[in-house]
């Protein structure tokens, strides 16, 4: 379970402050897949950092109950002179798991053949986020933060990587960013829609979606 309580965070710009989140009052229930849907710019990577512990509110606080995952598809975090195998060995000994099984897991989801053992720095933001949600996928949370991974790669990767996230959500929760609406269906059971620093949250998927489209409808 996650809770937000009374979390604010803005940032300037040319225009004035720009709010990502304002006195937001949330519980996100655990045993969910909550798509959290907004325009582009509304600020849902943000929540994503701030929820994950990398990013902090100008006021409130986030409460968290069990583990909560970097969030998927940030690779920010990665060493980029070491190589993706040297990446995931290290991410093993943080989280004090089998370093052999990590790689082997690895080494078969993101399927970077040779480009396992180069540098990160050559790395394309695709290949990075492979290695990222491979990682994560290796790891048990109880909670996964997941941003745009599920529509990196060919068809047959998002096929694989939808079949990991699904196989973990028996277990454990999520929040999925994505601007896909036919992954929000095929991944989420939930939604929160995110516009102008407030959240709405929506046990139906389908009534997240709807009030999504419309705000978007709204502001064209």
């Amino acid at each position: 379970m996650i809770i937000l309580e009374n979390l604010t965070k803005s940032f300037a710009t040319p225009n004035g402050r720009k709010y990502v989140a304002k006195n937001i009052n949330l519980t996100i229930p655990q045993g969910k897949a909550m798509a959290l849907l907004g325009r582009n710019g509304a600020g849902k990577s943000t929540m994503l950092q701030m929820i994950s512990g990398n990013m902090n509110p100008d006021s409130g606080q986030i409460l968290t109950r069990g583990a909560v995952s970097f969030p998927v598809g940030f690779a920010g975090s990665f060493h980029r002179d070491l190589t993706g195998a040297q990446n995931a060995r290290f991410v093993a000994r943080i989280y004090g798991v089998d370093t052999d099984a990590m790689l082997d897991f690895v080494a078969d989801f993101a399927a970077l053949g040779g480009h396992l053992h180069m540098p990160v720095r050559s790395y394309s933001s695709g290949m990075r986020s492979r290695l990222a949600f491979g990682i994560s996928m290796a790891l048990d949370f109880d909670t996964y933060l997941v941003d745009e991974v599920t529509s990196v790669g060919d068809s047959a990767f998002r096929r694989k990587s939808a079949a990991v996230f699904k196989a973990r959500m028996k277990k454990s929760s999520a929040i999925v960013v994505t601007h896909s609406l036919i992954e929000v269906r095929n991944l989420c059971n939930a939604g929160a829609v995110l516009e102008n620093g407030e959240v709405t949250y929506f046990d139906d998927v389908e009534e997240a979606i709807a009030k999504h489209v419309s705000n978007m409808k709204r502001s064209k």
